[in-house]
């Protein structure tokens, strides 16, 4: 009953018209949005309202939240949920901004079992009990160039997307059980080619920080899907068609062709 009565209250939100200084920010500000179909737009508006109604945004270090920071950072979320089953980031309850990049703590044990505290700058992060942390500086920087193969959203959108599973090991919850076997054969050679690219120095098409683990490489790949997709599928044409499948997009195949 209380699924139901959920799917109920957001088709009502989902109903309600777009706000109109809304719209002028999506058409102003996020490229992404402008290289959607007519149809694509219309999904992304409802499920951006369905997103700033469920979501808390608290703004952190002097941040003043204003409509141009949720509705920027809340359709790029959302750009990860068109065309899909979604129950849009059920365990992402909070979203905090801060101007620009920040200090968080971090803790490290080495394999001798010496642990050490410190302090390092961070962009973003993504916490696995249900908050994702954004610089609004880089938020700006990477949702106006959309050709970078860097988004900060969706990057730790797709480690939401990620977790959802309860891992977070770059195998999101696939609509099919049948596809992970081939999504864990394509994922793994790719990460593979690109860990040895990096190894040797080689140039690389994906960014060399998805070498890192598993997770952090789902994250990369999903920021060159939306933002560089013809350059991802001429370098990986498997790993962009499991994307592709996975997203139920094909952002080559948009008019833009890009």
């Amino acid at each position: 009953m209380f699924g139901l009565l959920t799917r109920r209250r957001r088709a009502r939100i989902a109903a309600r018209p777009f706000p109109g200084p809304w719209l002028e920010i999506l058409e102003r500000d996020v490229p992404l949005y402008t290289r959607l179909e007519a149809l694509d737009r219309l999904e992304l508006q409802r499920h951006v309202q369905v997103f700033l109604s469920e979501k808390r945004f608290e703004g952190c270090g002097g941040v003043v939240l204003t409509e141009e920071m949720t509705v920027t950072i809340a359709s790029q979320a959302c750009l990860l949920l068109l065309h899909r089953d979604t129950d849009y980031y059920p365990t992402v309850r909070s979203i905090l901004v801060y101007p620009a990049t920040y200090v968080a703590p971090v803790v490290e044990e080495t394999d001798d079992w010496l642990v050490t505290e410190g302090h390092e700058d961070r962009e973003g992060e993504a916490w696995e009990h249900g908050v994702v942390v954004l610089s609004w500086a880089d938020v700006q920087a990477d949702t106006a160039d959309a050709t970078s193969g860097r988004n900060l959203v969706l990057h730790e959108f797709a480690h939401q997307l990620d977790m959802e599973d309860g891992s977070p090991d770059g195998a999101p919850l696939l609509p099919r059980r049948t596809m992970y076997a081939e999504w864990q054969r394509v994922m793994s050679d790719a990460y593979a080619r690109l860990k040895r690219d990096v190894t040797r120095r080689r140039p690389t098409e994906i960014d060399e920080y998805g070498a890192t683990d598993p997770a952090e490489f789902f994250a990369v790949v999903t920021e060159g899907f939306f933002e560089r997709p013809a350059e991802l599928r001429e370098a990986e044409p498997a790993l962009y068609e499991q994307l592709a499948t996975y997203y139920g997009q094909d952002p080559v195949a948009r008019p833009s062709g890009r």
